[in-house]
């Protein structure tokens, strides 16, 4: 498999200029001293999530004819709404396959824009995508594990080097492994000192069981799903994705629940910033493993903002 390379990131960040926002690197004022921390705050992108990036860069790289025939992806809800943003913004139909566990926000939010949603459960999402894809001769978007999604993600390293180019370690949420693929390649690019470090829930933890054993793991649905970062509960990584991750990643770590939800917290009362549990895990990884990171300037990347208003107020209360 040929990986992505920074001159893809960088033709993808010029084809979606001006389609998504470039979000702000945001110092965190409650942050440890001796290691400052900045949060890179995808959940102010017009959808409120990151993926907007590289579903963004998948659609515009479709030819008029792949136009006219539709997408159709499986998602738990923010690839979902991404790539109907999208399709709506480029006048594409868009099906999308979502496991009956969604959260009601993310599938109203992506009918919303337009999107048909076809419900489905967890164990079913790949194979009903495809199925329609071969039905419908619609194109099959991939949330993650692919070279287009990769690249778009991508942009997010790019505009982190960019604004901080002496970053110490860039702590980055994993599922699919699409955003932490195309954020590695940038960084690893543009500032090869830093180390990339790969973040997700202990109760969905395939990765980091992956990564120290040195072979692609799978954890059932029926594991993956407990944990509350539910844009986190994919499992294994995709197969590009963990060439990349193999290539470019430096560490995984897992969080507990509790530290995405004190993460939450952290990020709304500290920093006034809204984060979905997904969202929220990167930050997470910091506060529960500082005397891993490297010495230096952090930078966490907080994915998503799309979180339950009743699951927020619970957060908020303890």
């Amino acid at each position: 498999m040929r990986l992505v390379t920074i001159n893809d990131v960088r033709a993808a960040a010029r084809r979606i200029d001006g389609l998504v926002t470039r979000t702000p690197l945001l110092s965190c004022p409650w942050a440890d001293d001796a290691l400052p921390l900045w949060v890179k705050a995808e959940s102010l992108q017009p959808i409120g999530v990151f993926k907007i990036r590289g579903a963004s860069n998948a659609v515009a790289l479709l030819t008029d004819e792949q136009r006219a025939r539709g997408v159709v992806t499986h998602s738990s809800g923010n690839h979902a709404r991404a790539l109907a943003w999208a399709g709506r913004a480029a006048g594409v139909a868009v099906t999308v396959v979502m496991p009956e566990a969604a959260p009601a926000v993310k599938v109203d939010a992506t009918r919303a824009l337009g999107a048909e949603v076809i419900i489905v459960s967890p164990a079913e999402r790949d194979s009903a995508a495809e199925q329609v894809a071969a039905e419908r001769g619609a194109v099959l978007v991939p949330p993650y594990d692919d070279p287009a999604v990769i690249a778009g993600q991508g942009t997010l390293g790019l505009e982190i080097a960019e604004d901080l180019p002496d970053v110490a370690a860039v702590l980055v949420p994993v599922s699919g492994g699409g955003l932490i693929s195309g954020v590695a390649v940038a960084v690893k690019a543009l500032c090869p000192t830093a180390h990339v470090i790969a973040v997700e829930p202990e109760l969905a933890g395939d990765l980091a069981e992956s990564f120290w054993s040195g072979e692609r793991v799978t954890w059932p649905v029926e594991q993956t799903y407990r944990t509350i970062a539910d844009g986190l509960r994919v499992s294994p990584v995709g197969e590009l994705a963990w060439q990349h991750i193999r290539e470019y990643v430096d560490d995984v770590v897992t969080v507990s629940e509790d530290g995405i939800r004190a993460a939450m917290r952290e990020l709304a009362l500290g920093s006034r910033l809204v984060a979905e549990p997904s969202g929220a895990t990167a930050v997470a990884g910091y506060l529960e493993h500082r005397e891993r990171l490297p010495a230096g300037r952090t930078v966490a990347v907080l994915s998503g903002g799309n979180v339950d208003p009743a699951l927020m107020a619970s957060v908020l209360a303890g």
